[in-house]
């Protein structure tokens, strides 16, 4: 029954030592992404709806309007929801430009695995080399698939976000 887990996790382990220790670090590193992301996906899900609710609430349990007070009241109560909305988005932002970097670190760190078995060996025995070359690039592989997947997220997040905050605004100026 957990035998399909077992192997599934022996493969992540497998995969992770092709890459070498960059590799695990932009496996955290993406894991702790994908966390953020997530936590706004379920932030947009459940908890802006009634955000907004509260908002609006409070924004209707005003008598007045129109004047300049309430117009500064208005832009304080979506400027709340705002902030909210965008909690997290630049640590989000910074871990995605972070995954590729991560992976270059990978190459270099390949590359001088490589360079020293070439001055250890002597030759250029592609069997010495193989590991060197593994770490190389594998690294760079996975951390620019990392870097894509989250930016194509967090892209569609900014929009929802974008909108969410214009959509309030309205509401509240013509409710």
């Amino acid at each position: 029954m957990w035998f399909w887990l077992i192997e599934e996790v022996e493969s992540v382990r497998r995969f992770l030592g092709l890459g070498g220790d960059v590799l695990v670090a932009l496996f955290f590193l993406t894991l702790m992404m994908w966390a953020l992301l997530l936590e706004r996906w379920f932030y947009f899900m459940t908890v802006y709806p009634r955000q907004v609710k509260q908002t609006k609430a409070a924004w209707l349990a005003r008598s007045d309007h129109l004047s300049w007070s309430a117009k500064q009241i208005r832009r304080e109560l979506v400027s709340r929801v705002a902030m909210a909305v965008d909690k997290g988005m630049p640590v989000i932002k910074v871990l995605i430009a972070l995954c590729p970097l991560m992976g270059l670190l990978g190459t270099v760190v390949g590359m001088v695995q490589v360079f020293d078995t070439l001055a250890i060996t002597g030759t250029g025995s592609p069997r010495a080399m193989a590991s060197g070359i593994s770490k190389a690039t594998v690294p760079t592989m996975a951390g620019m698939i990392a870097a894509l997947s989250g930016l194509f997220f967090v892209n569609q997040l900014d929009h929802k976000a974008k909108l969410a905050v214009e959509k309030l605004e309205d509401n509240l100026k013509h409710g």
